[in-house]
């Protein structure tokens, strides 16, 4: 352990990159995408330049949270030793790493290729407002996990618009993916939600888990249901074969089970942590079977 290791550990907790999980689940759908584009499966030049790009995006995203919500994170059980709430970062070095972080995200951008350029530009752009305005959603709006749900689609069409150079919203290959990554999203987001609720009621905040009541876990488990039946529409109508759907059954499954202790009356932060770290898995899983079914495709 170096003696600087005290010092940057506070910044490791601000991009969140001691909670790997939470970083690897926003690469997921855009996995998804690369592997059910037409020309699947990807270059590495365009993968390394899509996990890069995600993995800076989703830094930018948590300190954009953090900034948004620091006078009520130090009141809520979760996120009271966020570094923010705990003050041992200021507010204004937070924002000079924010801005950095935006700013590599455009260089990455810049590096995609000529053809796809401008579509990707115009795509980070749009992508941005939701990114961050996100945190604010929960003084606004009964569902802001909705709102990352939308934000999180756009790991989808960023990912296919650079593979393709364009973007058909009438393929149902496109339209599957994004609507599976949407349902997915905000069903693990919402179970997220869920370890906050007391706290959140306290702090008159809003999310889909105190909005839903008593039906939250069977909408979780609809979601699930909607995105499972989402990502099979797609894989059917990108053509991949019988390799894929072993891996699909098995996600569905392992979606739904996922969900039986949501139902525990004192289910526990740890509960809801597992959770959430199983939806990596999941997805990973379904990836997996597409790369399968792309590798053995004639």
């Amino acid at each position: 352990m170096t003696s600087s290791s005290p010092r940057l550990r506070p910044w490791i907790e601000l991009l969140r990159w001691n909670k790997p999980t939470g970083r690897l689940i926003l690469l997921v759908p855009a996995a998804w995408a690369l592997w059910l584009t037409p020309s699947a499966p990807p270059d590495l030049k365009l993968l390394v330049q899509i996990v890069v790009g995600g993995l800076t995006v989703s830094g930018a995203g948590c300190i954009a949270n953090d900034l948004w919500d620091q006078r009520f994170d130090g009141k809520v059980e979760r996120t009271k030793s966020r570094p923010l709430a705990r003050g041992v970062i200021k507010q204004g070095r937070a924002l000079a790493l924010l801005l950095l972080l935006l700013v590599l995200s455009l260089s990455i951008v810049l590096t995609l290729p000529l053809n796809s350029l401008l579509l990707c530009l115009a795509l980070a752009v749009a992508a941005l407002p939701p990114i961050l305005l996100y945190p604010s959603a929960k003084r606004w709006f009964p569902y802001p996990q909705g709102v990352l749900a939308l934000c999180w689609g756009f790991a989808v069409l960023i990912p296919w618009a650079a593979s393709e150079a364009s973007l058909n919203l009438t393929s149902p290959v496109l339209i599957g993916c994004w609507l599976s990554t949407f349902f997915w999203t905000f069903g693990f987001d919402t179970v997220y939600a869920m370890a906050d609720r007391r706290d959140d009621a306290e702090l008159g905040l809003k999310s889909s888990a105190l909005s839903l009541g008593d039906a939250v876990v069977p909408v979780v488990r609809g979601c699930y249901w909607l995105s499972a039946l989402s990502m099979g529409v797609a894989a059917a109508s990108a053509g991949l074969g019988a390799a894929f759907w072993p891996f699909w059954i098995v996600a569905t499954v392992m979606m739904q089970i996922s969900c039986s202790p949501l139902r525990q009356q004192r289910a526990s932060m740890a509960v809801f942590s597992k959770h959430f770290s199983q939806q990596v898995l999941i997805g990973t899983l379904l990836w997996i079977g597409l790369v399968m079914a792309r590798a053995i495709q004639p």
